[in-house]
């Protein structure tokens, strides 16, 4: 895991650097390369289950959304569609090996982080409004199965899905703010180092 792990850390940091100041090429190179980095890490896991298998199935579907979103903005709706797959599928893969309980604070919480995201973003989404606030809905979702998890666990598998989930948050909170209402200089950057970072955590969660 190690090597993989180095490369995984390396590749990303390339992508990340290249949001930030490097070459076009550099981005379009190492995103997809460090998404099948992380696809080889998880498929390397000791034992691989069927929540092992929906993650490896959610890393494909957000590389279809990386592709499209890379080489066009006019197929939002698709790019939205493959990454609300890609939750979905993580949702699933998240709620098929746990014990339903309620930490009624968490699910409030994101209620309320929902309700304000698309507040502020309504007035710009114009035909995505619905697109939109579904896949928000489902990043809120995944978010809340994961945060269940771990107050019924508190084991480092259940702490590596939240952590991963809750970047995966923040990724979609930047990325839709930065996109529809306040583009920032240092988004790309921030958006690519929460998206990397969230989906290896997910990914690392397979060897505990």
């Amino acid at each position: 895991m190690l090597w993989s792990f180095i490369a995984v850390v390396f590749s990303g940091w390339l992508f990340v650097d290249a949001t930030y100041r490097g070459p076009v090429w550099q981005r379009w190179l190492f995103k997809p390369v460090t998404l099948l980095l992380l696809l080889a890490l998880a498929a390397q896991a000791p034992v691989l289950t069927v929540p092992g298998y929906l993650i490896i199935l959610g890393l494909v579907a957000t590389m279809v959304g990386d592709a499209l979103l890379l080489l066009t903005n006019e197929r939002m709706m698709y790019v939205i569609g493959a990454y609300f797959l890609s939750y979905l599928l993580y949702t699933i893969g998240f709620a098929s090996q746990m014990t339903f309980t309620v930490f009624w604070p968490l699910p409030v919480a994101l209620l309320i982080i929902g309700a304000v995201l698309i507040a502020v973003l309504w007035p710009r989404l114009a035909e995505l409004r619905w697109a939109i606030c579904t896949y928000i809905g489902m990043t809120l979702l995944m978010v809340w199965i994961a945060g269940e998890q771990y107050f019924a666990r508190s084991t480092d598998h259940s702490f590596s899905l939240l952590a991963g989930a809750c970047l995966l948050l923040l990724t979609t909170v930047l990325w839709l703010i930065s996109h529809f209402r306040y583009p920032f200089g240092a988004a790309k950057a921030v958006i690519a180092a929460s998206y990397f970072t969230g989906h290896f955590l997910i990914v690392r969660s397979l060897y505990f």
